[in-house]
């Protein structure tokens, strides 16, 4: 039997953030999470609910597709 594959997704939050002007603390409290929260979206520890990947999105005037996709499954 295989292990559980870990589900992954390809994200450009950083590169958003980073273009908008703003830290890792200051997108934090416009979505209401924590800094370490963003840290680890940023760096593909951990997978964003629906509802904050919108929050995301909204509050860096951009659409979630543009922030997060799933890898190519071919490669």
């Amino acid at each position: 039997m295989s292990p559980p594959r870990t589900p992954s997704l390809n994200n450009q939050l950083r590169q958003f953030r980073v273009e908008a002007g703003l830290t890792q603390q200051e997108l934090a409290e416009k979505v209401g999470v924590t800094r370490k929260t963003i840290n680890t979206v940023e760096n593909a520890v951990f997978i964003p609910s629906t509802v904050l990947a919108l929050k995301l999105a909204a509050a860096l005037g951009t659409d979630v597709h543009s922030l997060f996709q799933l890898p190519d499954a071919s490669k």
